[in-house]
């Protein structure tokens, strides 16, 4: 029997007196002054999904979010319990259900759905599976909320973000993914822990694909506008290391390894990861529908932006882009790379066409 959530539920009348007395707030033309408000769907309420829409609510960042999943006990589950924190939370009104057409008139369609590998599997069937799932979910999304931003969080984020681009019909610079800016998130904590400041104070990116192959781009570290690179190489050894060994380019991997396989970490102690990428997504989502113009490491179409990548490929990488309203404004195009870092983002992008190519979208 499905339990009532709410007192019109419960048979009581939703059409009676107010308890408040309204007054008269319309202007002189008639017309009650009414501030524009924003909407969020997320499709996917597992781990992911629910740490996204549990921190957006939480930064008062939208009026209304829409929980989309297929199973719909657990998607209304979800809903419930969110609501009934309402005393602890700003006023939100929380919708759930399996039709997409509830995301309707989105300013921002989040995407966590996607199929789980299956042992043995190998990445491409996994994509082609999920190729399906978004041949159902992106179209429908579209059409329902055609001025919307996309946001793709599902993996791999930056092949699917593709995928949600060629499915959409909508610009490039209304298709995100969520791409490295956790990578990046990883990897300024682990410097902000050695250099003991706050990670918020260190200037560091990962780019290319969000995945064992991304790159850290390690010549553009800063501290308050500091250079750090050389600083660490002259004063601080690894303590893996031999006495005489310095942050050389083997040890440079190494933490870029620990920044990869930092992810994998979490998920062999707890299953799955949810916290970090919920923060991540929250910070792009305010960026995105506050107009902050802030700049993110997202995956975003580099057609023609990767050196040594023909100009005429179209795939999606993360790069340094600014984000605000109207999605992504610009691409940090003129990246200072090092040869090794560039050789590294063009096995990235090589990578990632592959993918792309083989979908025949």
């Amino acid at each position: 029997m499905k339990k009532a959530s709410s007192l019109s539920e419960l048979g009581f009348d939703a059409d009676g007196p107010s308890f408040f007395r309204h007054l008269s707030l319309a202007d002189g033309d008639g017309a009650l002054p009414r501030r524009r408000l924003i909407k969020i769907s997320v499709i996917g309420a597992g781990n992911v999904g629910m740490a996204i829409a549990q921190t957006i609510l939480t930064q008062d960042l939208a009026d209304e979010i829409i929980l989309i999943d297929a199973v719909a006990d657990k998607v209304r589950g979800e809903m419930l319990d969110l609501q009934h924190a309402a005393a602890f939370l700003p006023r939100v009104n929380i919708v759930s259900g399996t039709d997409v057409s509830l995301t309707r008139s989105s300013d921002l369609v989040i995407v966590t759905a996607g199929a789980r590998q299956i042992p043995g599997e190998t990445r491409l069937n996994l994509l082609q599976r999920n190729v399906s799932l978004f041949r159902r979910i992106v179209p429908a999304a579209a059409e329902a909320s055609p001025e919307s931003l996309l946001l793709i969080v599902s993996n791999p984020v930056d092949v699917l973000t593709y995928v949600a681009w060629k499915l959409s019909g909508f610009p490039a610079s209304r298709v995100i993914g969520s791409g490295t800016n956790l990578d990046s998130s990883r990897f300024r904590f682990l410097l902000a822990e050695h250099l003991e400041v706050s990670a918020q104070d260190v200037q560091a990116y990962m780019v290319g694909e969000h995945g064992d192959s991304s790159v850290a781009l390690w010549s553009s570290i800063s501290v308050a506008g500091m250079p750090v690179l050389a600083h660490l190489q002259k004063n601080h050894r690894s303590s893996a290391a031999s006495k005489t060994k310095q942050f050389d380019e083997a040890a440079l991997e190494g933490i870029r390894r620990a920044v990869v396989g930092s992810a994998y970490e979490v998920i062999k102690l707890k299953g799955y990861t949810s916290w970090a990428i919920g923060y991540s997504v929250a910070s792009i989502a305010w960026s995105l529908l506050r107009d902050q113009h802030r700049i993110h490491p997202v995956s975003v179409l580099a057609k023609g932006l990767v050196r040594g990548i023909p100009a005429d490929r179209e795939l999606f990488l993360s790069l340094p882009a600014r984000l605000g309203r109207a999605g992504v404004l610009s691409v940090a195009a003129e990246l200072v790379l090092t040869d090794e870092e560039e050789r590294r983002l063009r096995i990235s992008a090589e990578t990632l066409w592959g993918y792309c190519n083989a979908l025949g979208l």
